[in-house]
């Protein structure tokens, strides 16, 4: 958590600010703490994650920012199945 955040303060001085933080793939889809851990103390820079709706369960896209967040928080499911064999019969095709 503690890398990401790094990640995210440079980015954000980079950018001049942010607009949405994504959390996708295996952990950052299915870890609630994770999350938490990313999220919290950022509150700086407009990040305010919503404690309930980031504990609910999706199969699809959804936000779990508080309505008072100017960043949103995104969390959006992957198929890497999915895209692996897409691309493997793209390289068996050509």
């Amino acid at each position: 958590a503690y890398r990401i955040k790094k990640y995210i303060g440079s980015y954000a001085a980079i950018l001049n600010g942010l607009d949405a933080i994504v959390f996708t793939a295996g952990i950052g889809e299915n870890s609630e703490v994770i999350r938490k851990l990313v999220c919290e103390e950022l509150d700086f820079l407009g990040i305010h994650l919503d404690k309930e709706k980031n504990n609910m369960k999706s199969k699809g896209i959804r936000e779990i920012q508080q309505e008072n967040s100017k960043v949103k928080i995104l969390v959006i499911p992957t198929n890497e199945e999915l895209e692996i064999a897409k691309q493997a019969m793209s390289l068996i095709k050509d």
